[in-house]
Formats: C-alpha cells, structure tokens, sequence
C-alpha cells in the first residue's frame, strides 16, 4: 500500500504539471490572439505595422530592464507568468520572433499569403504545443521532444485555417504539411520567424 510520502511526491508532480499546463496555456493564448493581426492589416496596414514595432520596441526595452531588475509594470509581469523553464534568467526572445515574422511576412508577400503565413504561426504553432503537452505520449526521435500528437495538432490548425481562408484543399494539405515539418524543426523560439515566412512564400507559389 502506497505511503503517505508517495502521495505527497504524486500531489506535487500533479501540482506542477497543472501549473506547467496552465502557464503553456497562457502563454499560446497570446500567440493564438496574433491571428486578428490581418483583419487589422487590411484596415490599417501602415498603422498596425508602425504599431507592431513599437509594441516590439518596448518589449525590448522591457526585458531589458526586467534583467537588471528593474519591473516594467503590466509588460514585466506577463513576461514573467508566460515565460518557459528554459527562459529563466534569459532574454525571453519569443515575442520578439512573433512579431518580426509576422512584420517580415506582411511586408515581404501580398496580404492573403502573408495571411496564411500568420494564421499558421497563430493556430498551427500555437496549438501545436497545447496539444502535445495535453495529450502527446509519443515523442518523435531527433525533435528535441516533440510529440505525434502536438504535431497532428499542428496540421490540423493549419490544414483548417488555409482551407477557411483559400478555400483549397490542395493549397491547404501542402501548407499543412509544410507547416508541419517545419514546426518539427528544434528550433526553439526561431519557429515564429521561420514559419509566417515559408508558409506565406509557399503559399504564394500553390
């Protein structure tokens, strides 16, 4: 029969994991929320960009002080509750590649491929993390942990975003799929940079 110190270790691992869930949770809801950008983009497109940049600069400025110990009321605080393990002590370098992929993409491609490209990186990568650490099991070798699940995850998002916005199962499987791969990728935070690229790019040769 278990004792009462193999509950308390069960207690605290389910304690963390809880915590870990609800911080990826968090943490993606504010990638998830970059999908609304191209509504934007379309309204206002030099506004929002200009807007962007400077979201990014104080940001930056931001982390910056936060890693002299110095808190930036609001910016310092979500930093903190979003940032992963693997951040600590570190720059946090994830909002600043969401944001120049989205800028590079809206600048580099016509606005409906940019659009793809930013709706993969919003659902496609956004979800992909909540749903390998929901439900994956599997890990696939060499990926650096990810998981079978979190990257059906991912096609799934991207699959369903590219066929709402084209309206083409063909150009939405490829963008899936591309998508996919890349998201496999080890690439730490430099996902959100290269996937609005190659997605909006592919989707303007399909």
């Amino acid at each position: 029969m278990p004792n009462n110190e193999s509950y308390g270790k069960s207690g605290v691992i389910r304690k963390q994991k809880t915590l870990f869930i609800a911080k990826e949770l968090f943490r993606k809801s504010i990638h998830i929320c970059s999908a609304t950008i191209p509504f934007f983009l379309r309204i206002a497109y030099w506004p929002v960009i200009i807007l962007l940049l400077l979201a990014l600069t104080v940001y930056i400025i931001s982390e910056i002080q936060r890693r002299r110990g110095v808190s930036i009321p609001l910016i310092s605080t979500i930093t903190a509750a979003a940032a992963r393990k693997r951040d600590e002590n570190r720059f946090v370098l994830g909002p600043v590649t969401l944001v120049m992929g989205i800028v590079i993409a809206a600048l580099l491609f016509p606005p409906e491929c940019a659009a793809l490209g930013i709706y993969a990186l919003s659902f496609g990568d956004g979800l992909a993390s909540v749903g390998g650490k929901l439900f994956g099991r599997i890990v696939i070798p060499f990926t650096d942990g990810k998981t079978v699940a979190g990257s059906l995850t991912c096609f799934t998002a991207i699959f369903i975003s590219a066929w709402c916005s084209s309206h083409s199962t063909i150009t939405a499987l490829v963008l899936a799929l591309v998508g996919m791969f890349i998201e496999l990728l080890p690439l730490k935070d430099f996902d959100n940079l290269i996937i609005p690229l190659a997605i909006s790019g592919a989707a303007c040769l399909l």
